[in-house]
């Protein structure tokens, strides 16, 4: 698996769509710019979920884009996704790639003493959610904010992909503080045109680099 190098990460919400075509906002967004998504309808029984990742990485595999599926590792294998996320209270990260040593895999942290531990070393990437508060995420421990991104960037070289509440304003100091993909929901899915919103905040990654 080659090393995670995106930059701008959608994390899907059908709610945050707000009644409009979910697939049309997801293809607008990668138009803007967005470089990897991962699929996170936890609402969605099992059966559901697997048919909307199917018809998601069809789309996707047109734009080249890779697909990550939140927390269902059956999903994510029988999809042939190109990974899987996970966060503490999900499967675990080590049991993960004995079973799929080949997909891209994703964890997220919880407080800085994760960062030690086998499941954050066989990760491919350390999420930190969320770097700021926000209501699309309510059952987080640590609002790690721009002085955790800088203290987990000083003790890891794995790549951060940091999430909550990340929009154009504040995306710039985000990847400044240490970040090396901003993670995106409500600033996207959310926003009158998805690409435009996208596209600015992919600017802004670009420039701060």
């Amino acid at each position: 698996m080659p090393p995670f190098k995106h930059k701008l990460y959608l994390v899907t919400d059908e709610r945050a769509c707000l009644g409009r075509d979910f697939f049309k906002v997801v293809e607008a967004a990668i138009k803007g710019g967005v470089d990897v998504v991962q699929i996170r309808e936890k609402e969605l029984p099992e059966k559901d979920f697997l048919s909307k990742t199917l018809r998601l990485k069809e789309l996707l595999d047109k734009h080249s884009i890779p697909l990550i599926v939140n927390d269902m590792l059956s999903v994510a294998m029988h999809g042939r996704t190109a990974g899987i996320h996970v966060g503490n209270s999900d499967l675990s990260p080590v049991m993960i790639r004995m079973q799929w040593p080949e997909s891209i895999l994703g964890y997220s942290l919880e407080h800085i003493d994760q960062l030690s531990t086998s499941h954050a070393m066989v990760a491919d990437y350390i999420a930190l959610s969320p770097v700021f508060h926000t209501a699309t995420k309510t059952d987080t421990i640590t609002e790690w904010g721009l002085e955790g991104i800088r203290e987990v960037r000083g003790l890891t070289k794995h790549p951060l992909v940091a999430i909550g509440n990340i929009h154009a304003g504040n995306a710039a100091e985000v990847i400044r503080s240490g970040a090396d993909c901003l993670a995106i929901i409500t600033a996207i899915c959310s926003a009158n045109d998805p690409e435009r919103a996208a596209s600015v905040i992919r600017n802004e990654i670009e420039r701060a680099i």
